[in-house]
């Protein structure tokens, strides 16, 4: 019996569709053929690689008696998760960073992809040693590197002397 939504919130349907074949000692091929649908697509859902659509979740749904949307509601939870995951991700541990760096703005709510050469000139205008590593880490040192080159201008001297110290220019020969 598959279990209530809340208890496998995040989980890929194809993760919970394997097991409930196990139990049930049915394979893949033979669920294709059940439900009418392709033998390849209830493959890829099982290893993961492919989700469930609505018309599939309505299939499984007959197929194991349960509501329409049970297969649907857990892939919409699976991305979800995935997509918070990847937001994750996304944005390096702003504990490392003073607030007073980014004093005009919220530093919560930056989109670090989106305004990467701000903020690496920013950071490296105005940061300090463990900020700068810190966006260094985050970003990769051949990403502000390439940064870098892409910034016309700066009045600062500490952006030279930052990306001369932390050699993330090429010094001229």
């Amino acid at each position: 019996m598959l279990p209530e939504i809340s208890k496998i919130k995040g989980v890929h349907p194809g993760a919970l569709l394997k097991r409930e074949l196990k139990t049930l000692g049915i394979g893949g091929t033979e669920l294709a053929e059940k439900i009418d649908e392709h033998k390849q697509t209830i493959s890829a859902i099982l290893n993961e690689r492919r989700g469930i659509t609505p018309s599939l979740s309505i299939k499984l749904a007959k197929q194991f008696n349960i509501a329409d949307d049970y297969f649907m509601m857990l892939q919409a939870g699976y991305e979800v998760r995935k997509a918070a995951e990847e937001e994750k991700k996304a944005t390096p541990d702003l504990t490392r960073f003073r607030k007073v760096l980014f004093w005009d703005t919220d530093i919560q709510k930056l989109n670090w992809q989106k305004n990467r050469r701000a903020i690496i000139k920013r950071i490296l205008e105005r940061g300090n040693k463990k900020e700068i590593e810190t966006m260094i880490a985050f970003y990769s040192k051949d990403a502000v590197a390439k940064e870098i080159r892409s910034i016309k201008y700066s009045f600062l001297p500490s952006f030279q002397e930052n990306t001369r110290k932390y050699h993330l220019i090429a010094e001229p020969a």
